[in-house]
């Protein structure tokens, strides 16, 4: 359960808000639907509220509208029309895991998912998953690409370990850059797998001929087919998930000397709990030079993924849907470029653990605002249900985001945002972040966000901050703590290290 709650609201208050003085803006009204009171919109709609679910692999919040240095003019676009969440985050920054918590709407420790392998179901045989629910209220539910777990690359193209009782259709694309694996890629980690690898190509194929390019067509398909029906469809691209495939004119947006690196000097390297790194050693032992690279086909992935959300999000105005469609933006989690010396995720850094997240409803009557708020994916199944005008589906362990629609800067949200890994559990606020390895065995961290966003000076045996541990740590999520595997474990099926230490 969420131990945040056992605070008295002052606390909690002082706590979440940190730097809460941010002026925000206007809050967005929306429009209600069918079933529930009206929220301040000027219309109502009688049709059912579809939901257009996209979500990106591996995407940290690096949208031009996040201040990024890479161009997303069409994610942009959307973040216009909608709310932005400046402070959203992953409840398990790994693929699976992640994916599981909030398509169940529950917790790691609910789930008990916390590798690649072990299905949710194991746990929770009888959940209804987010896109179950709105199947088992009527909805066409359909699925494009990636959703729930998929092994990047191993899986493309075959589905993977999907819960068929979730999907009314399901289409699995596969593209030219599933065939690059057999000699065209560029790998500068040789020896780790493509799961893992820091791979990239610049590739001569067009857009529509990459599993993504064909993501987005069948996405555009789908929405022909059933769009004189209710429908839940997820839309799930698979990159910047490495290997970085993408047509080369993407690459050429982004000249390597104009690229900056994570320059992090030997010393504060060294001051990184071995606990807190996700590889070894730093930067893959990639040299600056090789470092740009990765940075330019990430960014150049990412430019390839928003021009095919592009095409969807143009299909669904094109097809008279925009005034009954939720449109969603996410992603599963971020994704370190060489910060702290590393370049994964399934870690308990800021730029691990935040996602960027987009939602935009029909009739919201202030679009374009951000909300400093820290929220959680896990709080996406009980928005959705709510918006629709579903009921509410009471084994959720999230919270519905509908306030923050309302009004970005709404001052009674204080919920933090839980995140953990296996033998590590961190909890955000808006000001700090809090981190404990094996109950602060393997060390704590503690950054102060409001004068160090990069963390680099961990304040967590300072005593001069012991009451701010004090209270951190009461929040940090419930539940046995798992060790931490230490040798090197490499899956086969998922084509993905499972835990790269040296």
């Amino acid at each position: 359960m969420m131990n945040w709650r056992r605070l008295g609201k002052s606390s909690v208050v002082a706590l979440a808000l940190g730097v809460s003085t941010m002026a925000l803006g206007i809050g967005a009204g929306l429009a209600a639907p069918p079933t529930t009171a009206n929220a301040g919109t000027a219309t109502r709609t009688e049709r059912p509220m579809n939901v257009l679910f996209i979500i990106a692999d591996d995407m940290a919040a690096r949208l031009g509208s996040y201040g990024a240095p890479v161009r997303t003019p069409n994610l942009d676009r959307l973040a216009s029309q909608g709310v932005s969440f400046d402070r959203a985050y992953a409840q398990f920054p790994w693929c699976g895991p992640s994916r599981a918590s909030f398509l169940t709407g529950t917790r790691p420790d609910t789930t008990r998912v916390m590798d690649l392998a072990t299905p949710f179901r194991q746990a929770l045989p009888d959940i209804k998953t987010l896109p179950q629910y709105f199947k088992d209220q009527g909805y066409y539910s359909g699925r494009i690409g990636k959703i729930f777990h998929q092994g990047v690359p191993g899986d493309i193209g075959l589905g993977g370990p999907d819960d068929t009782q979730s999907w009314t259709e399901v289409v699995n694309p596969r593209g030219r850059d599933k065939d690059a694996e057999n000699g065209a890629l560029i790998n500068m980690t040789p020896g780790i797998p493509y799961g893992s690898a820091m791979a990239y190509l610049a590739d001569d194929g067009a857009d529509e001929e990459q599993t993504d390019g064909k993501v987005a067509t069948a996405a555009i398909d789908m929405l022909k087919a059933n769009k004189d029906k209710p429908f839940f469809i997820g839309v799930g691209f698979y990159r910047p998930h490495v290997p970085e495939v993408a047509p080369k004119k993407y690459f050429d947006m982004y000249p390597l000397e104009t690229i900056r690196i994570a320059d992090e000097t030997p010393e504060a390297l060294a001051k990184v709990l071995p606990a807190a790194k996700a590889w070894t050693p730093d930067h893959f032992g990639m040299n600056p030079d090789e470092q740009r690279r990765m940075i330019q086909a990430y960014s150049a992935a990412t430019s390839f993924m928003d021009a095919q959300v592009g095409r969807v999000l143009a299909s669904l105005k094109e097809l008279g849907l925009e005034d009954n469609t939720i449109v969603v933006f996410t992603s599963d989690h971020g994704f370190m470029l060489g910060e702290h010396g590393q370049w994964m995720k399934n870690i308990l850094w800021e730029d691990s653990a935040r996602v960027p997240l987009i939602v935009r409803t029909p009739g919201m009557r202030k679009a374009g605002t951000r909300s400093a708020r820290t929220v959680e994916l896990l709080d996406l199944y009980p928005t959705l249900t709510s918006l629709a005008g579903l009921p509410h589906y009471d084994r959720n362990q999230g919270q519905s985001l509908e306030p923050l629609l309302t009004d970005p800067a709404d001052p009674t949200w204080t919920k933090p945002a839980l995140s953990q890994v296996r033998g590590g559990r961190s909890v955000r606020t808006e000001r700090w972040r809090y981190t404990e390895w094996e109950e602060g065995g393997q060390g704590r961290e503690l950054y102060d966000h409001q004068s160090d966003p990069g963390e680099h000076r961990n304040l967590a045996q300072d005593p001069a901050y012991a009451a701010t541990v004090a209270e951190l740590k009461a929040l940090l999520p419930a539940g046995p703590v798992e060790k931490r595997p230490k040798a090197v474990s490499y899956d086969p099926i998922r084509d993905c290290l499972v835990r790269p230490l040296s």
